[in-house]
């Protein structure tokens, strides 16, 4: 069995970035910097959300499904800095080899991980291969938008159409799912000035506990599980849901009809 890992990153404006970028005093707050991004941003586009390679990642979730069974966690300690959470989500791949699995990610998850890698200086030759080291790679790799070996669920359903795109959330909602609990993305900022770091990852997991399921349901319809075998993976992930003591899986589980 190859295994799935499906993931999910949580990020806030890099306020240290911008200060480089825009040759900014020392003196002027984080919070300062970050407004003025913000209100250039709404004043070019009409949104404050800052481009990928000006986000900083503060949580990493996965759902790794292989023989030993289903784990969902968040990369590293809510005490890690970025360089080590980028740095296990490469060295996972290094090591597994997955099909890696994600909700936009093409579009946004992964330029983050790849910018962030870079300015880190964050090796991870696996997951780069696009044929050199490894002839398989070079008809299906992780980085080609219409390959399989990395699976953006929203980009596929959508037929790579990208007016056709859909929210999580609503997708998962309108399968029975229970979507976002208590937070959305337009949130993080905000609980991490508060310091609400484990809030965050807690998040993060639920939405990739949403995006695996959607997985599983995909499968179902592509013909590469039969009901029975779909069926069973969704035990597999209740049971998971069930064995948890932690208050956001509870909630989730009730959630879930």
């Amino acid at each position: 069995m190859i295994p799935i890992l499906v993931f999910d990153i949580e990020t806030i404006p890099d306020a240290a970035g911008l200060r480089k970028v825009w040759d900014l005093a020392p003196e002027v707050s984080d919070d300062a910097v970050v407004e003025l991004a913000m209100q250039r941003r709404r004043q070019a586009t009409g949104s404050d959300f800052l481009p990928v390679h000006l986000q900083r990642v503060v949580a990493v979730s996965c759902a790794m499904r292989s023989t030993e069974g289903l784990r969902i966690w968040s990369l590293g300690t809510a005490e890690d800095g970025e360089r080590d959470i980028v740095q296990r989500f490469f060295d996972g791949i290094e090591k597994y080899t997955p099909q890696l699995v994600s909700w936009n990610g093409s579009s946004f998850d992964l330029p983050v991980l790849h910018y962030r890698a870079l300015i880190h200086g964050i090796p991870g030759c696996c997951y780069w291969d696009v044929g050199d080291s490894n002839r398989d790679f070079r008809f299906n790799n992780y980085l080609a938008r219409f390959h399989t070996r990395h699976t953006d669920l929203m980009d596929v359903l959508a037929g790579y159409v990208n007016r056709a795109w859909a929210p999580l959330d609503e997708v998962a909602v309108l399968c029975g799912l229970p979507g976002k609990l208590g937070m959305d993305g337009s949130k993080v900022y905000g609980a991490w000035k508060r310091g609400e770091i484990e809030a965050i990852r807690n998040y993060c997991e639920t939405d990739v506990a949403n995006t695996y399921a959607l997985y599983q349901r995909f499968q179902l319809i592509r013909g590469a599980l039969t009901p029975e075998a779909y069926a069973a993976e969704v035990r597999v992930l209740r049971d998971f849901l069930a064995a948890q003591d932690a208050p956001h899986w509870k909630e989730f589980a009730a959630a879930w009809k």
